[in-house]
């Protein structure tokens, strides 16, 4: 009999949930269980699983959120079956290493995307490197992220940045409200690649970095980002909803 651990948000539903199923199926620890069942929305999924990173435990979530893109459907009857059944997505987090004004250096994983904002009334002006070279010596915006295609419909879809394929080895570089070069949104990179942002003007014109929305750091003046292979997340899908076929859904709404 499989070993389910449940994990859910603090959301009503979420918490309905999980007292329906620990009562069908019983709950196991985090760390002795076969499968990892996260209840709630997006947020709470990617919250699960940089909590479970160090396990090779595959993650199934059941949408009780609202976006719900990297959830299957909430079912309860069945599950264990679903389970065993389900298809296995691989998504390989990125690295972000961020330098303060301070001299202080920060480390912090991103499922989705490493996002650069400005953090005062000014735009920011960024200097773009991709391995070592000089690609964009002033750009000026809101900001700018880097994606990996499981997070390429998440902000930076926002941001009008492209949907990347799962599988495609691509990174997507979108770049939010630019303004010089104008309507400039981006690139696609290789995953392969370490994307440098240097911060000009970082006293005049303040930029923040986030990993996922978390991890926040201030005052940024340099941000390096690439893939980190050692890491890789397992994400079970229900068959045919998997997360190719929904990224290539998204682009037909």
């Amino acid at each position: 009999m499989s070993r389910i651990a449940f994990l859910a948000s603090q959301g009503e539903g979420a918490q309905e949930a999980l007292e329906e199923l620990t009562r069908a199926y019983g709950q196991h620890p985090v760390e002795g269980a076969e499968y990892i069942v996260a209840l709630g929305g997006d947020g709470f999924m990617l919250h699960v699983l940089h909590g479970t990173q160090h396990l090779d435990t595959p993650v199934y979530g059941m949408n009780r959120g609202t976006v719900g893109f990297l959830m299957n459907e909430y079912q309860p009857d069945g599950l264990r079956e679903r389970l065993a059944g389900a298809g296995e997505e691989v998504i390989t987090p990125l690295a972000m290493r961020a330098f303060t004004a301070d001299g202080a250096s920060h480390e912090a994983l991103a499922i989705n995307e490493v996002s650069l904002l400005r953090a005062g009334p000014q735009v920011a002006k960024l200097r773009i490197s991709v391995d070592g070279r000089v690609r964009m010596e002033e750009l000026v915006a809101d900001g700018a992220l880097v994606s990996t295609p499981a997070g390429s419909t998440a902000y930076n879809y926002s941001a009008h940045g492209p949907i990347v394929p799962v599988g495609s080895q691509v990174l997507a570089l979108t770049a939010m409200s630019a303004f010089r070069p104008r309507r400039w949104r981006g690139a696609l990179l290789p995953a392969t690649a370490e994307v440098r942002f240097d911060v000009l003007q970082p006293d005049k014109r303040p930029v923040m970095a986030e990993a996922d929305s978390r991890s926040a750091v201030k005052n940024v003046v340099t941000v390096l980002i690439r893939s980190e292979p050692r890491l890789q997340h397992r994400v079970l899908f229900d068959p045919g909803h998997g997360l190719e076929e929904r990224l290539i859904q998204e682009q037909f709404v």
